[in-house]
């Protein structure tokens, strides 16, 4: 974990606190919570990813539909 989270719009990475609101943890067991949640955050974001939408060669190889018929042009050869 390298203690700062990745960048959110091109902005500064944001530091990551951790804070010990009750009892006294000594070094080590400090050393093991960030070990166990820096394995977990890497391991969370390793498993999000998004899947890729299969394009089958049926889809690839047919012609696109057909354009909408333009309203503003008039039916017949007299516009008037």
């Amino acid at each position: 974990m390298s203690g700062q989270e990745p960048a959110v719009d091109g902005a500064a990475p944001a530091p990551v606190m951790l804070e010990v609101t009750r009892g006294t943890a000594n070094e080590e067991e400090l050393a093991a919570l960030i070990a166990v949640l820096g394995d977990a955050y890497a391991n969370e974001q390793a498993e999000a990813t998004v899947e890729e939408p299969r394009v089958s060669a049926w889809t690839r190889t047919q012609r696109p539909l057909r354009r909408p018929l333009r309203r503003d042009i008039p039916w017949g050869r007299f516009a008037g």
